[in-house]
């Protein structure tokens, strides 16, 4: 009996692994994008004198360049900090650059033409892909944008790094270009347009406050929380069970 409930356990928590890896990264349904995801970013011409920060034992000097106030859903994502990937901190030595967002607004989310493209993001860049011209045509390439956001402030990286595909944020800073001399000398400028592309086209952003305005499918990304808990209480089951007897 206890070998059977420990089965269901098992497929069960498999079904639900699946799904959220499946579903956890959803884009949500028109009706679901908040008034405040839809204007522009907003960037304003302001002076304040360049500023030093230390993170991972690194001094970096941040210039700022232009406030910056970006609303928006977000499409793809890159953690900097996955092990997979040793460019931004064993290479450069780039501690402050904690998350990548690639992010969508305006005319984009009203049309609902989002939902038909599909993204990707890689150490520097977000790749948009659509399947047919017409569809491509109905994007706007000025609404949308991948955004390098730095901080030292733990709390901010971990919420930063908490963001996923098809939640939307409220992000609130600077435009700045950054960089240290501690080993191999490392610079970073940004992007002050939205109508640019390719190399140099990203935004990066000094963030002094960041928001999740709405996350998408919570219950799908506790399920696979849940998920992966059973598959390993099941592991576990099976190796203190009592031999299943065998007539």
């Amino acid at each position: 009996m206890l070998h059977t409930l420990n089965g269901l356990l098992f497929a069960a928590s498999l079904f639900m692994v699946a799904g959220g890896l499946w579903f956890r990264d959803r884009l949500p349904p028109v009706p679901s994008i908040l008034a405040a995801s839809l204007p522009e970013p907003v960037q304003v011409a302001q002076r304040r004198a360049p500023f030093t920060v230390a993170s991972g034992g690194v001094d970096y000097t941040v210039a700022p360049l232009y406030t910056y106030e970006l609303r928006g859903l977000v499409v793809s994502r890159h953690d900097t900090s996955v092990w997979w990937n040793p460019t931004h901190r064993s290479w450069w030595k780039d501690h402050l650059n904690v998350a990548d967002l690639c992010v969508v607004w305006g005319d984009n989310l009203r049309g609902g033409v989002y939902r038909d493209l599909a993204y990707t993001s890689g150490s520097f860049t977000c790749y948009v892909a659509s399947r047919d011209s017409q569809t491509w045509e109905r994007f706007d390439q000025q609404g949308f944008s991948n955004n390098h956001l730095l901080t030292a402030d733990p709390k901010v990286a971990k919420l930063l790094r908490s963001v996923r595909p098809g939640d939307q944020i409220a992000v609130r800073g600077w435009l700045a270009e950054y960089g240290h001399d501690d080993g191999m000398p490392f610079r970073r400028g940004t992007s002050v347009r939205r109508d640019d592309t390719g190399n140099g086209a990203c935004e990066t952003v000094w963030v002094e406050d960041a928001r999740v305005t709405r996350r998408a499918n919570a219950g799908w990304r506790a399920a696979l929380t849940l998920g992966w808990i059973g598959v390993l209480l099941s592991l576990v089951m099976w190796v203190v069970l009592p031999p299943r007897d065998v007539d």
